[in-house]
């Protein structure tokens, strides 16, 4: 695996371990992250829409923004999707397994 893999890897992952502690620029930055296709993840436009609106709800007024520009390209149910997978990673967060 090479060190540009290796580092998008772990970046990923300690943005992971910082959205779990609640931290809304990780959060924020996950989305991208999915929105984009960087850190060693595909675009996934649902997953992008997941992490901005749990930005959003952290209280990043980017993450608004960033969530509503996302979702101009989804699908009402791609949407739909991306909420309950929202909610669902809240709920593993406050059960202590994210």
């Amino acid at each position: 695996m090479g060190s540009s893999i290796k580092s998008a890897l772990f970046l990923a992952e300690s943005r992971l371990a910082d959205a779990a502690r609640g931290d809304g620029n990780a959060l924020y930055d996950l989305g991208i992250s999915y929105q984009t296709g960087t850190a060693g993840v595909a675009i996934d436009l649902i997953e992008a829409h997941k992490w901005f609106n749990l930005a959003a709800v952290a209280g990043l007024e980017e993450a608004q923004d960033a969530r509503s520009a996302v979702a101009g390209d989804m699908t009402a149910r791609e949407i739909a999707r991306a909420q309950a997978a929202a909610r669902a990673w809240l709920g593993s967060v406050q059960q202590g397994t994210a």
